[in-house]
């Protein structure tokens, strides 16, 4: 038989818990919408799925815990996904850097009459050294 909660508040152990994975949600979203620093690679990197995911969690999370949370909790949920919902759509506006300019392809000099002919279509590369 499925067990049934009985105190909606919870302990204020609970709370601590729930505020703590609140809070680490809303850091892995600011890590990929790159507001702050990826401590992996010291670096801040935008990678708006990875954020969408995250904010898309604490929705679900507000969701399924309506009703259940005490006003701390729920206060905080609120503010972390307001705040949240906001530098996403401020990311999701903003210019991305754009990609260098590519060079435009070299001609390619003709093959060396010493080169060896192959046949093989495996073969895509010859090394010859000059003297």
């Amino acid at each position: 038989m499925a067990e049934v909660q009985q105190d909606t508040l919870g302990s204020s152990e609970d709370t601590l818990r729930f505020l703590d994975m609140v809070a680490l949600f809303g850091t892995q979203a600011m890590i990929a919408l790159g507001k702050l620093t990826n401590p992996a690679t010291g670096k801040a990197e935008k990678n708006m799925p990875a954020a969408r995911l995250f904010i898309d969690t604490l929705e679900m999370l507000e969701k399924k815990t309506k009703g259940n949370l005490n006003s701390d909790e729920t206060k905080v949920l609120h503010a972390t996904l307001t705040d949240l919902r906001l530098m996403y759509v401020e990311e999701a506006k903003s210019p991305t850097a754009s990609p260098p300019p590519q060079e435009s392809p070299k001609p390619q000099e003709p093959a060396k009459p010493d080169a060896p002919a192959s046949d093989d279509p495996k073969v895509k590369f010859h090394k010859t050294y000059e003297p």
